[in-house]
């Protein structure tokens, strides 16, 4: 068999290269035979040199320098790269078609492209399905080895094996499945069992046909009265809806003095199934009006109560039991509408009502009684009583979770501040040591000190000033808010500053004699700390924290009249904690550095002398934003 496998392959890889071989030579054929007769152009030498020219072009082409009738198909997608060099057009054309599985259909001197498209491969004719009958005509012996073939096509195969007449009542469908395994046995014996095995039985009528009939069960004497009336009733329904889509089964057990109902039903009106099945359980209603619709279904060992509230479901009819009569009407109607009053433990109005289904409270009114936390529902005693047990689901006592946040902002900087300043004008000595140097020497203070040295003195009005001062500082704002809120809800806090600065407005009034008028507003500029979380309680008492935290404060001193600077960090975050678990959010630092200065030119940034011609300011600031957070679930 191994030897054999790779001999199939390569006969069958023989066989498709020979077919294909086949059609280039065709082709060619077709090329040399137009070349000759009315088409010289195909035996012209050409050169071509092309890069991603599709090939509708490339053939139009070719068509216009050698005079030839080409038509291309204009879905053909086909770029050309080739570069061709003294070569016969008809060689190019063979190329065309073997490189980029093309065809041509000649219709004169006209030469069609296309794609080329394999002959399709004929269909194998399936193979007929043979029903596994045999039979021994020597012993009058039957053989069937049957998996789910339908009824019909076994009888017919039966009665086409042995000879023998074999039908089907009406009450039989033909499309019923049969399974059966019987090895040569006699024909009567065998087509017995077949029957049996498939919920048949056999009736050999006195002209010798074979008649197949549904199987009737057989009930004790003792149940006579009862059991003989219901299978009577059942056969005749059966055989008043033979050939119809009415076919219903009823039957009706006792158990612990309960009656179960056992109902099928194949495409029966609504009325006439509870009509059957009342009569079975003999229970009494009374039909306000009779509901519409048909059902299929198969019930096993319900209440009467059950049934009644299973078909009528999703219509427009109800029930309703009072003393031994059930009532069944319309949901509106009077005397089969229910009212009740719902009382609301822990949940509000407006929540329930928003998570009861629409479809639930279709044909319910439903009244909100906000001073005792209540509802009051009129409607349907079928949909009240659903919507009542939803409600004790849902209004139970919602936990509340306790949050408490530390927030730690940490705050460090540094300044220094150095130079020498002189000039005139009006001012007053001033002398400090500690904690930093400020000295300022007016024109007076000044000649007294250089008056001993004899080197001349400076005017009244002329002063000198001497800076050197360094800063640090250090803070640490903590704030401890502690917030609450139910379950999946969110609880916001926000602790800011609010900065202002002023803008002048000038306006000029009049054209003769204009007058500037200038206006002075105050605007405000916010920087807040704020912090969203929305708790979300688990099992085990773990919480879901949604935490959102935005972060901003002022940087720097503005100058005068413009806004202040602001920086602005934020994060998002979700994390999952135990109950009384801390965490920490941190890591949010910024390092700002600044660095300024005054003085003459060039004389300002030589060594040494630029600490007399020049004053400079440093500073260095650090802020750490640090947050924790701790649940606390409440009950």
């Amino acid at each position: 068999m191994r030897k054999i496998i790779p001999f199939l392959l390569i006969l069958l890889f023989w066989a498709v290269n020979a077919n294909a071989q086949d059609r280039f030579q065709q082709i060619e054929a077709n090329l040399t035979k137009l070349a000759n007769t009315t088409t010289p152009g195909l035996k012209e030498k050409v050169d071509f040199s092309v890069v991603g020219v599709s090939i509708q072009e490339f053939l139009r082409g070719l068509a216009e320098s050698n005079n030839l009738n080409i038509s291309v198909d204009p879905k053909l997608d086909v770029k050309v790269y080739n570069n061709f060099t003294n070569e016969e057009v008809s060689n190019i054309l063979l190329f065309l078609c073997r490189e980029y599985e093309l065809d041509i259909r000649f219709v004169g001197s006209i030469m069609s492209f296309y794609k080329y498209e394999p002959p399709a491969k004929p269909k194998k004719a399936p193979t007929p399905y043979e029903i596994a009958v045999v039979y021994d005509l020597r012993g009058d012996f039957l053989t069937m080895d049957l998996a789910k073939d339908t009824l019909g096509m076994v009888v017919r195969k039966i009665s086409q094996e042995s000879g023998k007449n074999v039908v089907l009542s009406p009450l039989v469908k033909q499309e019923q499945i049969v399974s059966v395994y019987i090895q040569k046995a006699p024909f009567d014996f065998a087509l017995e069992k077949m029957a049996y095995s498939n919920g048949m039985k056999v009736k050999k009528t006195t002209d010798g046909f074979y008649l197949l009939e549904p199987a009737e069960e057989e009930e004790p004497e003792e149940k006579n009265g009862r059991n003989n009336s219901r299978n009577s009733r059942n056969q005749r329904n059966r055989q008043k809806s033979s050939g119809s889509s009415d076919e219903f089964f009823v039957e009706v057990k006792d158990s612990a003095g309960q009656k179960y109902i056992w109902f099928e039903a194949n495409d029966m009106s609504i009325a006439d199934a509870i009509r059957e099945v009342s009569l079975e359980v003999k229970e009494n209603y009374f039909l306000f009006s009779e509901p519409k619709g048909k059902i299929t279904t198969i019930i096993s060992k319900v209440t009467y109560n059950e049934f009644l509230g299973y078909i009528l479901q999703g219509t427009e009819h109800t029930y309703k039991q009072q003393d031994d009569i059930f009532l069944i009407g319309e949901r509106s109607l009077e005397g089969l509408r229910k009212t009740k009053v719902v009382q609301l433990q822990f949940r509000s109005f407006e929540e329930v009502m928003e998570v009861i289904p629409a479809d639930l409270k279709k044909g319910v009114e439903v009244k909100e009684f906000q001073e005792l936390n209540s509802f009051v529902m009129s409607g349907s005693s079928l949909q009240i009583d659903e919507i009542e047990e939803l409600v004790k689901q849902i209004d139970k006592t919602v936990p509340m979770v306790m949050i408490e946040v530390i927030m730690v902002d940490l705050r460090r900087g540094r300044s220094t501040d150095t130079g020498l300043r002189a000039g005139k004008g009006d001012t007053s000595s001033a002398f400090s040591i500690l904690p930093g140097i400020d000295i300022l020497l007016s024109g007076k203070s000044l000649n007294k000190v250089i008056s001993p040295l004899n080197i001349g003195q400076v005017t009244s009005d002329f002063y000198v000033g001497l800076k050197l001062l360094e800063e640090q500082n250090y803070a640490n704002v903590h704030s401890m808010p502690k917030l609450s809120t139910l379950n999946g809800h969110e609880a916001q806090m926000s602790i800011g500053q609010t900065r202002y600065y002023s803008q002048e407005t000038q306006n000029i009034q009049g054209s003769l004699n204009p007058n500037t008028i200038v206006t002075q507003q105050y605007n405000s500029v916010q920087a807040d700390m704020s912090i969203n979380i929305k708790p979300v309680i688990s099992g085990n008492d773990q919480v879901t924290l949604d935490i959102q935290v935005e972060i901003s404060d002022f940087i720097g001193d503005p100058p005068p009249n413009a806004p202040p600077a602001s920086t602005n960090r934020q994060f998002t975050s979700m994390v999952r904690v135990r109950d009384n678990e801390m965490i920490v959010l941190g890591g949010m630092e910024r390092t700002e550095k600044s660095e300024s200065g005054t003085g003459l030119p060039l004389l300002s940034r030589i060594p040494i002398i630029k600490w007399f011609f020049s004053s400079r300011k440093k500073s260095k600031n650090k802020t750490i934003a640090l947050v924790f957070i701790k649940p606390t679930i409440i009950h």
